[in-house]
């Protein structure tokens, strides 16, 4: 009686028995008498073994078989010859007596091995290939497992899972929203949520104390590595709390994924308010795998005035790299020309060496004394060995996230981002508000419900723009994995944040009248955060783009190029819709 099992579960133990496996043709080597077909399925490879001199005919059939053919064999364990370290059923193969084919298959564009030879573009047209090879599946395994500990965690400290509708009315704030026209409504058109933010805000007034929903969320902008135009968020909030509960609960869910999933007791995670992030960083995710911190030179070059770049700078900022003084020119030429790219924008870099004498060389050496040079070393804490690198600029915002991304760039030439070391940490204390050049005002740096500092209320009515968020991130090696607030939960409040955005009282009742007037009937105080799952399994998975954690991405232009998506519309359908197409002309 052959009994079935999968292609990863035998081992040497199962010598003798009689087994059936069915799956995918792996690779097939052919060897005078002998012939093997590697059989793989989602559980891994197993060796199937074809004699000549014991059976002719499944040999024969065994040797028309192809790459990606599905088959089932029947036979009997036996232990290998020739052992392979690599599979864990390296040690046995299959003896096949009866050979079926199920379906067979053409020749796949590429090849499916971990390393393949297909590229991404062609992976992502034939992504249900692209799905069979082990790595990407492995992907899929984790994040399943991800969700599943969420699940698990949340569902122990008494959070219920609540599904939120995905047609839902348009917001202002925000990203650009996808929109659905409806038929029964002519003219009138529902958006796919940003978010589920409203929705489970109006939970909190419901009594539901703790929700939280892996749900899909969509933004029609722009994308790049991680980013997705649909998007999975582990959406949580809860009521009766303060930001410290929130942060205790979350933090304790992180923790508890790290120990789960990678085997890592995670220590309390620091806080660093956004002020110093953008201080010391340049950026209000901070990537604290490792030091180079900013240090402002700004009043030390001051003293001697001379070198025009610096003397009309409104900030000047460095970062030391221990022991790189070893930098050639070429090197340091190239530095200088990756921060002088559009997407970064400076217009130069400054460098310093400090040489085994204590001396201190640089690139500005005729404008500035040896004394004022060690000053700056003693400012920058740089000994004998180290390399300084300086950006300086009028936009002291706009130069600190130069800064950032030279920074970025030197723990990436010097091997300091390892994705298999993680450094987490709150970052708390947000702003209320960002200007907006295009707008011409302030907008939420969150959303408009997200609350102020209690204290910093009164400043609502006479200084807005210096108002404080009760809002906080979860940042891991540099990427924003998750992040929420303490929402408003007080109508006049919400009324009066309205307003500073830029609402009249009409417009702030016609898109949130239904919230507002929820919160008359008794809104609790509440506060939650979401995170991105997608960007977890990534980070977890050791990827730069979420894409290959995400079964059926899009490529950058947020197009699915296997299905075809977005594509057109008969016009039948438009006249169903009762709409009619006036495309512009791309200028």
């Amino acid at each position: 009686m052959y009994r079935s099992v999968t292609c990863g579960e035998l081992r040497i133990a199962d010598v003798n028995k009689e087994v059936t496996l069915a799956g995918w043709v792996q690779r097939i080597r052919k060897m005078g008498g002998m012939s093997f077909i590697d059989l793989r399925d989602r559980y891994g490879i197993t060796q199937l073994a074809f004699d000549e001199g014991v059976n002719k005919e499944v040999f024969d059939e065994a040797n028309k078989m192809g790459r990606e053919f599905v088959l089932q064999a029947k036979g009997v364990v036996k232990e290998r010859y020739s052992k392979n370290a690599q599979l864990p059923t390296g040690d046995i193969e299959i003896e096949v007596k009866e050979l079926k084919v199920l379906n067979p298959a053409v020749t796949p564009p590429f090849t499916i091995e971990d390393d393949t030879d297909g590229g991404d573009d062609i992976r992502m047209k034939y992504r249900y290939l692209d799905l069979r090879r082990a790595a990407v599946r492995k992907n899929l395994e984790l994040r399943h497992k991800m969700a599943f500990e969420v699940r698990r965690y949340l569902d122990e400290q008494g959070f219920l899972e609540v599904e939120t509708p995905v047609l839902v009315n348009s917001t202002p704030e925000g990203a650009r929203d996808f929109v659905v026209p409806s038929r029964m409504n002519p003219g009138q058109f529902y958006a796919l949520p940003q978010s589920p933010q409203i929705l489970k805000q109006l939970l909190m007034v419901s009594g539901f104390d703790r929700y939280f929903q892996i749900v899909k969320c969509f933004r029609d902008e722009d994308l790049r590595a991680d980013r997705q135009p649909e998007f999975t968020q582990i959406d949580c909030e809860m009521s009766f709390v303060e930001q410290e509960d929130v942060l205790q609960m979350f933090e304790g869910m992180s923790r508890h994924l790290f120990k789960v999933i990678k085997g890592i007791d995670l220590p309390a995670l620091p806080r660093m308010t956004w002020h110093d992030a953008m201080k010391y960083y340049g950026s209000d995710k901070p990537d604290t795998r490792f030091e180079m911190k900013f240090v402002e030179l700004h009043d030390i070059f001051h003293k001697a005035p001379g070198f025009s770049v610096f003397d009309d700078a409104k900030y000047i900022g460095g970062i030391c790299a221990k022991g790189q003084a070893v930098y050639t020119r070429k090197q340091l030429d190239a530095l200088t020309e990756f921060v002088k790219k559009p997407q970064i924008g400076a217009k130069g870099m400054v460098y310093a060496r400090v040489e085994a004498d204590g001396n201190v060389k640089s690139s500005v050496d005729k404008f500035y004394n040896q004394e004022l040079l060690q000053e700056i070393k003693a400012a920058m804490g740089a000994e004998a060995g180290d390399l300084i690198l300086i950006l300086s600029g009028e936009d002291a915002m706009k130069t600190r996230k130069q800064l950032c991304e030279l920074r970025l760039e030197m723990g990436k030439q010097l091997g300091l981002r390892d994705p298999q070391k993680f450094s987490c940490l709150w970052v708390i204390d947000f702003p209320m508000y960002e200007w907006s050049d295009e707008e011409q005002r302030l907008m939420a740096m969150h959303h408009p419900f997200t609350s102020p500092k209690p204290e910093d209320i009164p400043l609502l009515d006479t200084d807005p723009a210096s108002v404080r968020a009760n809002a906080y991130d979860m940042v891991i090696n540099g990427v924003e994995v998750g992040g929420g607030s303490i929402r408003i939960h007080d109508a006049g409040l919400q009324q009066k944040v309205f307003e500073i955005l830029g609402f009249t009282p009409e417009q702030a009742q016609t898109k949130f009248g239904f919230l507002m007037n929820a919160f008359k009937f008794g809104a609790p105080p509440h506060g939650g955060l979401a995170y991105g799952l997608d960007r977890f399994v990534s980070l977890f998975a050791g990827l730069d783009s979420i894409r290959d954690c995400i079964a059926f991405p899009k490529n950058n232009q947020g197009r699915d190029v296997m299905l075809g998506a977005p594509g057109l519309l008969d016009e039948a359908q438009f006249d169903e819709l009762q709409i009619q197409l006036n495309l512009k002309e791309n200028k």
